[in-house]
This record gives C-alpha cells, sequence and structure tokens, in this order.
C-alpha cells in the first residue's frame, strides 16, 4: 500500500508536464515556422529591397569603423588624462603643508614623476608644471620637451608675467584651466617657442582652493592624426576630426596644420546625428559620426556610388536579401522564445535578488509546467529563508531587556549613516541623543539588580514614547542612544523639554525609589563645516551628556544645602 501511494506521489511532476506543452517543443515549432516564411518572401522581395539593403549594410559597416576608431581614440585620450590627473593628485598632495621656500624641492619631485609618467604615454610632445605668479613669483615651474622619443629635456619656460592671466584667449593652456577650474581638452593650437601644431589636456592645481597653477602634457598632433589615416573603407572612403563648433581639425587630404583658420565641416555636421547625407564639391556623401570623450568628433565618410557599387549581380542579392530575412525571422523566434522563457527569466532575476539578501520578491509564475514547478518550490525556499533570517536578526540587534535596538544594530546605522553623508548634494540631517541613567549602580548594589532592570526599562521607556519617529538604541549598561531625523530632527529642541518634564514628573509621582527615573542627556546637531564623521558627533553628544550629568549633580547638592539650611537647629539639652 505503502509503495503504491509513494508511485502515485512520484507521478504526479510526469503527468503535468505531459499535460504541458514543452518549451522546446513550441520554439521548434517557431523556428521551422520561420524559415519557411522566411524564404518565400525572400525570393518576392528580394528585388525592392535592394538598395534599402545597401544603404542599411554600409551604413553598419561604416558604424563599425567609426565605433573602432572612436574606441581607439579615446583609448588613448584616457590614456593623456589619466597622466595628467595621476601627477595633478600627486602635486596636491605633495603641497599640502608644504612651506614657500619649499617649492623648489617640490618642483624636483614633480619633474621626475612626470618625466616617467609622460615617456610611458604614446605621442607625448611635452608635459609642463607652471606656477601662477600670483602664486609665487620666484618659482616658475618647468616644461619638458621630447623632440627625438627618447628623452624629455628642459625647455625655457614662457614667461607668464608677459600675458593677461585672466584674458583666456591668451595663452589658453594657461588661462582657460585658471579661468573655468577644472580639467579640460583645448583643441589644436601651436605651441609656444617649438612652433608645432599640438592637443594639449590641461587641469588646473589648487592648495587649500587657492589657484597654484597648470599640469599639463602637449600631444604632438601627428599621432592623432596616423590613428585617424588608418580608418578607410571602399575606394576613397576616409575618416575626419570636427570640433564641436564645425570646425575642421583634422583631414587626410588637407593639410589643415598650414592654416590660420580652421575650415568649416559641410552643412549637416553641427547637429548631433549619427547616421548623415551630405554633399561635397559635387559628389553625395553617407558618413557616420560619433563623439569622442575630449569634445571632438569622429567622422567616417563614404561616396554613395562606391557604396551602390557593389550590389549589381542580382543572384547575390537575393540571396543576401534571403539571408537578412532569415536573420529577421530567427529574431522573431527568438523573441516568441523569450516571451515563453520569461518564466526562467523572472525565476533567476528572484534569485539573484536573494543572492543580494532581499527576500520581498514576487514570483507570479504558476503554469503546470517545468518551470512552474520549480517557481513553486523557490517560493517555498523564500517563504522559509525570510522566516529563518528575521529570527535571526531578531535576536542578534534586539536587546534582551529593553527590546530595543542593541550595540551592534548602532554600529550598522551609523556605518550606512556614514556612507549616506559622503553625497554632499544630498546629506542627511540628523542629529545624536546620548542619554545615560544615573545611580543605576546604587540600585543594583543597595536594590538588587532586578530592581536596576525595572529602572532601565521604565527610563528606556519614556525615551521611547519621547522619540517615537526615532531609531532607539542600547548601547550600554546605562547609555542609551537616539538618532533624531525627519521629524523629530525639526523639532528636537521641544521633545528634550518633554523628556526632561515627563522624568521629574515620574520623579514626583513615587517614592519607589528604582523608579524615580533621573537621566543625564546630551544633544549634537551634525554640522558638515565641523563634522567629518557620525562619530564625531556622537564624542560630542558624549561630552555634552556629561556636562549634564555633572550639572544635574551639582543642581542636587545645592538642594540639599539648601534644604539642610532650612532645617532648624536642633534644641539644646536641659
Amino acid at each position: 500500500m505503502e509503495q503504491q501511494e509513494q508511485e502515485r506521489a512520484e507521478d504526479i511532476p510526469r503527468r503535468r508536464i505531459t499535460r504541458a506543452t514543452s518549451i522546446r517543443t513550441q520554439t521548434t515549432l517557431l523556428t521551422v515556422l520561420a524559415i519557411t516564411v522566411t524564404m518565400t518572401v525572400a525570393t518576392l522581395l528580394g528585388f525592392f529591397a535592394l538598395r534599402h539593403l545597401a544603404i542599411s549594410d554600409s551604413e553598419q559597416l561604416l558604424y563599425l569603423l567609426c565605433e573602432a576608431g572612436e574606441k581607439n581614440l579615446d583609448y588613448y585620450f584616457q590614456s593623456v588624462e589619466q597622466a595628467v590627473e595621476m601627477v595633478s593628485a600627486y602635486v596636491e598632495s605633495d603641497l599640502e603643508g608644504l612651506e614657500p621656500e619649499q617649492l623648489p624641492e617640490h618642483l624636483e619631485r614633480v619633474r621626475e614623476i612626470f618625466a616617467a609618467m609622460a615617456y610611458k604615454t604614446n605621442g607625448v610632445l611635452t608635459c609642463y608644471y607652471r606656477i601662477d605668479p600670483a602664486f609665487s613669483e620666484t618659482a616658475k615651474g618647468f616644461w619638458l620637451v621630447n623632440l627625438n622619443g627618447s628623452v624629455f629635456q628642459e625647455h625655457a619656460v614662457t614667461d607668464i608675467t608677459l600675458y593677461d592671466t585672466e584674458d583666456t584667449s591668451s595663452l589658453v593652456w594657461f588661462t582657460v584651466p585658471k579661468a573655468t577650474g577644472r580639467p579640460i581638452w583645448l583643441p589644436p593650437y601651436i605651441t609656444d617657442n617649438l612652433d608645432m601644431r599640438v592637443i594639449s589636456y590641461n587641469v588646473p592645481i589648487h592648495q587649500n582652493g587657492r589657484f597654484v597653477g597648470v599640469v599639463g602634457i602637449e600631444i604632438d598632433y601627428s599621432t592623432m592624426a596616423g590613428q585617424v589615416d588608418r580608418i578607410s573603407l571602399y575606394d576613397s572612403g576616409c575618416a575626419f576630426i570636427s570640433d564641436g563648433a564645425g570646425r575642421l581639425i583634422y583631414h587626410p587630404r588637407m593639410d589643415v596644420t598650414t592654416m590660420q583658420t580652421l575650415p568649416e565641416v559641410p552643412a549637416g555636421f553641427l547637429d548631433t546625428k549619427t547616421y548623415l547625407r551630405y554633399s561635397f564639391e559635387g559628389v553625395e556623401k553617407m558618413a557616420v559620426r560619433l563623439a569622442l570623450s575630449n569634445g571632438m568628433w569622429l567622422n567616417v565618410a563614404v561616396p554613395l556610388s562606391e557604396v551602390n557599387a557593389g550590389w549589381h549581380h542580382w543572384l547575390l542579392q537575393i540571396f543576401i536579401v534571403s539571408v537578412l530575412l532569415l536573420a529577421l525571422f530567427i529574431s522573431i523566434t527568438m523573441r516568441f522564445a523569450g516571451h515563453i522563457t520569461k518564466p526562467l527569466r523572472d525565476l533567476t532575476a528572484v534569485a539573484e535578488q536573494v543572492n543580494a539578501g532581499h527576500y520581498d520578491c514576487q514570483l507570479d509564475y504558476s503554469g503546470e509546467d517545468e518551470v512552474g514547478i520549480l517557481t513553486s518550490a523557490f517560493r517555498r525556499l523564500i517563504s522559509h529563508l525570510k522566516t529563518y533570517i528575521s529570527d535571526l536578526n531578531d535576536l542578534a540587534y534586539a536587546d534582551a531587556l529593553t527590546s530595543v535596538n542593541n550595540k551592534g544594530a548602532f554600529d550598522i546605522y551609523t556605518e550606512n549613516l556614514q556612507v549616506r553623508l559622503r553625497d554632499k548634494e544630498h546629506r542627511p540631517e540628523f542629529a545624536v541623543c546620548i542619554f545615560d541613567c544615573n545611580n543605576l549602580k546604587l540600585i543594583n548594589d543597595q536594590e538588587g539588580h532586578d530592581k536596576g532592570d525595572i529602572y532601565l526599562k521604565i527610563a528606556c521607556s519614556l525615551i521611547c514614547s519621547t522619540f517615537s519617529h526615532s531609531p532607539v538604541f542600547r548601547i550600554g549598561g546605562d547609555e542609551f542612544v537616539v538618532i533624531l531625523q525627519n521629524t523629530d530632527f525639526g523639532n528636537w529642541r521641544e521633545l528634550l523639554r518633554r523628556f526632561d518634564e515627563a522624568c521629574a514628573e515620574r520623579r514626583r509621582k513615587t517614592e519607589v525609589r528604582w523608579e524615580q527615573v533621573n537621566v543625564a542627556r546630551g544633544i549634537a546637531v551634525y554640522n558638515p563645516n565641523i563634522d567629518d564623521s557620525v562619530h564625531d558627533v556622537v564624542r560630542r553628544a558624549d561630552k555634552l551628556m556629561y556636562e549634564n550629568k555633572w550639572l544635574q549633580k551639582h543642581e542636587a547638592l545645592q538642594e540639599q544645602r539648601h534644604a539642610a539650611a532650612a532645617q532648624p537647629p536642633p534644641a539644646s539639652e536641659p
């Protein structure tokens, strides 16, 4: 009998799978249908799709070439940026605490590091670290030049004092970074003294908010040009670079290095379209353009006549149309298959959320196929995990006596709050209030620890009821912490007054010693100008708490003295 029940139970999943249509079967049927329709439609529509396919294919090829060139150029530009920014980071760290008389040693250290960094960066013609005369009248900086591709040598620097450093139209490698206050790529210009066209990346240097100077690298114009020259398509297709203002920066068939004014690109290149059609000198062309990381644009263009020249063979055209349509229907098939396998994707996404520690997930699929059985089992597993982890959290982060959060929960909360403080634009507003239960040791010693526990529970209850919208933590035997945010933060003075009144009212209403709550407290509001971390706020609150404890003791002593003075003197014996 037991064996029959077991066989019946094992047969239930098999029956479910048999009744449900297999996902593999659905996909196979759709694929066969797609292939059949694809070949039929490709044969009928091949002729009409020839031109469209030619243009589409050419645009894709242009895009891939442009994308590859863009990635190569961006990689090169980013390597230059990384070299300059690493040096600028070192310069600013080395300037910390530096006295003016130590600038020569500082420059020597930077010179060695910069020369080594620039040597490892391809195409670097010069590197420099120039100091603003307003920062130092004696230390000018340095300019290292590598004309033979082997060793960087010292070169006489440009006298900055001869220029108006507030005028960004002159000495652009220095005045523009100074004016903008941020790293910047400059368009090609003729470098001072060397009479060579270069592109430069410059980073301003500051010491405690004061402008110090500029660190920069000038790269040989021909290095960028060599990478652009390697991009070609068809017989006369080529690549060229333009800037955002529509000026031609480099073209392999134009010597822009000898031009005083850079020529403008043809109409249509001033917008942000990726695919373009334009006419130049009576020739219709198509182009693809992508933005580079330094603000320039890489353009790849080819005459339309060359694009159309390769599509003359009718049989080849029909074959290409058939292949493309086949790919289209395969894509459609994959889309349907994706719809069918959506429960699997949902299950995978939920599994990743569970792995990341998020257990409030929803799985709606309830089919009777293989995925439905797996989904049902996974839902039960999540439910068990949530219950288990909830129980563990209750044990790990709750105080056993008062049921509020414990020291471990406080540490996690402050760590998360510290992470939020790093976002300078959306820093949270908060205050930290520390409470210390006075005379707890005396009650434990004289009345017993059970009475001390009652004393702690009453104090905790008053804290929780007063600061009802804030998390409460017990971080020590007699210490509690409240982190005030949102409503409680905006009303913290009134809440503190209510708490003091509640403690005083409690002491007036009872004569029982361990129910007379006497709590010292100190509150500190987070101030980004003086607090670097949450722990700074906690330390200030702790200090204010001890000041309040001393004040309470002092007031109690004064009251005792006044009470003693008010007592009539004892009668003398007869």
